[in-house]
């Protein structure tokens, strides 16, 4: 268990901030190493050309790190629909196959399957929500021949209802089908097992669990696709760019691994410094210990809520950084107004309250958030 991270943020005592899904806060010393890119830009006579390399490496470093890859394994992107957008463009659909969704998962992990789909002639399969939220079984019923790709998540955005990726992998290899996955709203809290789930393709934006900058995302590409196209075609990510006085001498080769696929000014001088802050942090605390930590919080939220009228999903079908909370009749229409008034910050997804805390939140948060759920409903 680690003891409350508050100290490590600028968050007030009177601001009960349980919206890390939403967005997470930058740590003080992230926050710090942005200010300091922004004035090495604001003295650009004291950048150099390996600048625009060495931030961008240790990020990939750090990112392979945390999801036990290597470097070459990992692109640096803007957005999860950027690498999702990518990942679309390297896999072939063919006509009358399959692609796998959920109900109600972010758009971003849907839109372009919804290109693919419409330019190959595939079908676009969205598994409705099981009654029983027992997405795993769901996912393994739906996968069969005709299935090609399964465009998933770690756990769901709205609740945090969680999928066994590494059955539902297992499965779709047997069928030789492709795995895609946004875990923007997992990783850095919640362990995955690469090794054994073997995805395709793994993407996270960096501005919720990652702690990190907006517009800063990373993405994992297994080594068979590390040959496929990028979806942007960059100065960077060509063979020999260091070479500054050279990059008139256009090549067709790429930069090794993965990073063909970066995105263009992936040296951002203000945003990289803090993803590597943020990054650098998450792999001291260790994600397994950030998931006990959560769990436990999350847990103790939700028995307290139970008297409330509010339930939530079983623990072992839900990621333990992630509690969504429904009530019979619904939530009052005036939840969030009412609850922000009182400087607890909390988010409605669908029909759940999504309670989202990390590190930073203390038991004074929790007992706030109780008292004011009590007055409320």
């Amino acid at each position: 268990m680690i003891p409350s991270q508050r100290h490590l943020f600028d968050i007030p005592d009177e601001i009960a901030y349980f919206n890390c899904a939403y967005m997470g806060p930058l740590l003080k010393t992230a926050r710090a190493a942005g200010h300091a890119g922004i004035d090495r830009k604001s003295l650009p006579w004291n950048v150099s050309p390996v600048d625009f390399f060495t931030e961008s490496e240790k990020a990939r470093s750090l990112f392979a790190t945390l999801v036990g890859a290597s470097a070459d394994d990992i692109a640096i992107i803007s957005s999860a629909s950027y690498g999702i957008a990518t990942a679309a463009k390297n896999i072939p659909l063919s006509r009358g196959l399959k692609i796998l969704l959920l109900e109600d998962q972010f758009p971003s992990n849907v839109y372009s399957w919804m290109e693919l789909a419409r330019a190959s002639g595939g079908e676009i399969v969205t598994i409705p929500t099981p009654a029983d939220y027992d997405w795993t079984s769901a996912v393994l019923k739906a996968i069969d021949d005709k299935v090609a790709i399964a465009a998933l998540p770690h756990n769901l955005w709205t609740d945090g209802a969680l999928l066994d990726l590494v059955a539902i992998g297992e499965k779709l290899k047997v069928q030789g089908a492709k795995l895609v996955l946004d875990v923007t709203q997992s990783l850095g809290a919640m362990p995955l097992d690469l090794a054994r789930v073997k995805p395709d393709f793994l993407i996270a934006a960096a501005y919720k669990w990652l702690l990190g900058p907006y517009s800063v995302g990373f993405m994992y590409v297994a080594p068979e696709h590390h040959g496929g196209e990028p979806l942007e075609y960059n100065w960077l990510n060509r063979k020999g760019s260091e070479n500054f006085a050279g990059l008139v001498d256009y090549v067709d080769e790429y930069q090794p691994g993965a990073r063909r696929f970066d995105m263009g000014e992936r040296a951002n001088f203000a945003l990289m410094p803090v993803a590597v802050t943020a990054l650098e942090q998450i792999l001291a605390w260790g994600v397994a210990n950030i998931q006990e930590t959560l769990t436990h919080k999350t847990q103790d939220i939700a028995a307290r809520c139970a008297g409330l009228g509010l339930t939530s999903l079983p623990d072992d079908k839900r990621a333990g950084h992630f509690l969504g909370l429904r009530r019979d009749g619904g939530l009052p229409k005036d939840l969030l107004d009412r609850l922000k008034a009182e400087n607890i910050h909390v988010s409605v997804r669908g029909s759940s309250m999504r309670i989202t805390p990390h590190l930073f939140n203390n038991e004074a948060d929790s007992d706030r958030l109780l008292t004011a759920l009590e007055n409320i409903l």
